[in-house]
């Protein structure tokens, strides 16, 4: 995958197979340090040790349409290729945690890509799930939490077209702040 947000989206979608009621999905990124802190953590089914071994091989899926999988070796590999680290735990019953460290300067670290849309995309297909979404420059940050969203909107659903243009707004907006004016 070229983009960071796919990769965020493709692990968001495990969390959701996994019958998660809530995603937070962090991107912390340190610019002095030249760093990138990406967490995708879920409440959902978890996986035991031998399960959580077995996900870092992409020869191993529990799709039965095909008989790879792909997403979370790839993701480990953009993490170590740009000189960073990554980390996977899991308990059963209680969800899964996924972190990668980027090193932002390095030639092979890839760009995080469109994350309005990803989230967006999260959101609208999955209108009845809770997503916390954090994104954080240095000290400046932001977060989006759909469950605060839900009780403003007092019934009215996320996927509502209105509604998921004021969330790509939000969102665009509250980005190119804590990025200085760039997307």
């Amino acid at each position: 995958m070229r983009e960071l947000s796919l990769h965020i989206l493709d692990i968001a979608e495990n969390s959701v197979k996994a019958n998660a009621g809530l995603i937070r999905i962090e991107l912390l990124e340190n610019t002095k340090e030249h760093t990138l802190t990406v967490g995708i953590y879920d409440d959902g089914a978890g996986m035991d040790e031998e399960t959580v071994q077995n996900v870092l091989d992409p020869f191993y899926t529990t799709r039965t349409t095909r008989k790879v999988g792909m997403g979370i070796p790839l993701f480990k590999m953009a993490a170590e290729q740009s000189g960073g680290s990554f980390k996977i735990s899991s308990k059963p019953c209680f969800g899964t945690a996924v972190q990668a460290k980027f090193n932002t300067d390095h030639v092979d670290f890839i760009p995080i890509g469109d994350m309005t849309e990803t989230m967006l995309s999260l959101i609208t297909m999955h209108p009845d799930l809770n997503f916390i979404y954090r994104r954080k420059c240095d000290e400046r940050e932001f977060i989006l939490d759909t469950t605060e969203l839900r009780e403003i909107l007092c019934g009215v659903p996320l996927s509502e077209p209105g509604v998921a243009n004021w969330i790509r707004g939000f969102m665009e907006e509250n980005t190119k702040a804590i990025l200085g004016g760039a997307l």
